[in-house]
């Protein structure tokens, strides 16, 4: 096991004698990784002891500690009283038999993704890779196997970027449910998995930056067991959840981006930190929504994480799962805004991805295979897009999205072309695209041709003064986003 405190020790030592320091100044106009900027799509996996139960959401073993629940009702009803079968019950269970990594890669890579980002440990505090700081983890318990480290080792030389998620912030209260009645962990101090269960925290008031300060102890834990992730698996984005912009985490956020990225100096690579809310200082990690999109193009790279189950991250009996023609709505949308979209699977406990979640991920990659060059190693252009739809902006607010319309087209560019998604294919096989139209603010060059991705459909096209109108020759039949190639002088 490794000595917390030394180890404490030589992270302050990393970040003495490297060029970053833990000073906002420092790291202020950290680059965006020009890997990233080019990928925009990447796999996200949700997968832990929550597999087990497949009740509710990834939250069970939260939720399974506070009364008045479905999860709380469900699991005396399943397993019995809390103080006889507790969450950690759960791991033993958690065997992860039928795993195969190099099966989720070539998934993974099949759906067009160029990173890909598993929970390296989520709120429930069981670790999915070879820790030195704790044995609550995926080699010494569950499946004993080291998950980030078959992954890795699988993704090598495939042309997909491992990454991976801590959300160990959150273990210091996610069990507080536990305090309130006779559960088996009311009574502790401190006992892994459970953390601290620190009592009354709101969870409503997590999200604002002056809720319940850690204790010191957790916070040179989390400092610890993340820089433990960096030093062993070399991820090249770190991805937190969003209690960390609390105000007693904001020295330890600066120390562990200074020490990441002068790790990466010394590794000859780029890297990134996603944050929520304003946990980093803008312009010193990359921006990332949960469950929601921007309106406009934000000019420092973002991202959003979502999930092709509306319900759930993890595995759960009765997932509800998206149109995968809707997901490549947002994808376009979010790259024409200069964002980047994390894509989230949840693998039953066994270790297998279900057909219908791989459904979804091969279906957004045949998309890709035809229309990728107008996501990837794009740029947005000088205006997002038009239409009438409004994309509602902020964290979770993707359940409100309206259906696309045929009016609303999304653009990105790599000099010399112009791509047009439409997003809404028209039953008239017409399409009017206002902001190329002649004279237009946006455009004055020359377009010299036209072409659309996927389809042999002839076209003819007109510059007016009132749009850039294409007609298509014959009809298409389909549900995704279609493509115009827009070849300028």
């Amino acid at each position: 096991m490794l000595n917390l405190e030394d180890y404490l020790r030589s992270i302050d030592v990393v970040i003495e004698k490297g060029p970053y320091k833990d000073k906002w100044e420092s790291l202020n106009d950290y680059p965006e990784p020009t890997w990233l900027k080019k990928a925009k799509f990447g796999i996200f996996i949700h997968w832990g002891a929550y597999s087990v139960p497949a009740f509710g959401s990834e939250w069970y073993a939260r939720l399974m500690y506070i009364k008045g629940t479905k999860e709380y009702d469900h699991h005396i009803k399943t397993y019995g009283a809390h103080k006889d079968f507790g969450y950690a019950d759960f791991i033993p269970m958690f065997k992860g038999e039928k795993f195969n990594a190099d099966e989720w890669i070539d998934l993974f890579k099949a759906a067009g993704a160029k990173y890909f980002m598993p929970v390296a440990e989520h709120h429930d505090g069981f670790q999915m890779y070879d820790s030195e700081l704790s044995d609550w983890n995926s080699v010494k318990m569950g499946p004993k196997k080291d998950i980030l480290g078959e992954l890795k080792k699988a993704s090598k030389d495939k042309d997909i970027v491992l990454c991976a998620s801590s959300h160990r912030a959150e273990n210091y209260w996610f069990f507080s449910g536990g305090r309130d009645f006779d559960s088996g962990i009311q009574d502790m101090e401190y006992q892994e998995p459970y953390g601290y269960a620190h009592k009354g925290f709101v969870q409503e008031d997590t999200h604002s930056i002056y809720s319940t300060p850690a204790t010191k102890e957790h916070l040179e834990d989390w400092l610890a067991r993340t820089c433990e992730i960096v030093d062993k698996y070399q991820p090249k984005i770190v991805w937190f959840d969003w209690w960390i912009q609390n105000m007693s985490f904001k020295p330890y956020l600066k120390k562990f981006a200074a020490y990441y990225y002068n790790k990466a100096v010394e590794w000859g690579e780029e890297v990134a930190i996603n944050y929520k809310n304003d946990a980093y200082a803008y312009s010193t990690a990359i921006f990332d929504i949960e469950r929601g999109q921007l309106k406009d193009i934000r000019p420092r790279l973002w991202q959003t994480d979502t999930a092709v189950a509306k319900n759930s991250w993890g595995y759960t009996e009765n997932n509800d799962f998206k149109d995968p023609a809707d997901i490549v709505c947002d994808l376009i949308d979010i790259v024409s805004k200069n964002g980047t979209l994390l894509l989230n699977v949840g693998p039953k406990a066994d270790g297998t991805i279900t057909e219908e979640d791989k459904s979804v991920l091969l279906s957004i990659g045949e998309w890709l295979k035809v229309n990728g060059e107008s996501i990837y190693d794009t740029t947005y252009w000088n205006i997002y897009g038009e239409g009438s739809t409004e994309v509602p902006e902020g964290t979770f607010a993707e359940k409100d999205r309206k259906a696309f319309q045929s009016e609303d087209i999304r653009f990105t560019y790599k000099a010399p072309y112009i791509y047009a998604n439409v997003l809404s294919w028209p039953e008239s096989n017409e399409v009017k695209i206002l902001s190329l139209k002649k004279g237009s603010k946006h455009f004055s060059g020359h377009i010299k041709d036209i072409e659309i991705l996927g389809f042999d459909n002839e076209l003819d096209f007109e510059q007016t003064d009132e749009c850039l109108k294409i007609v298509l020759k014959g009809g298409i039949d389909t549900k995704y986003p279609v493509c115009f190639k827009i070849i300028i002088d």
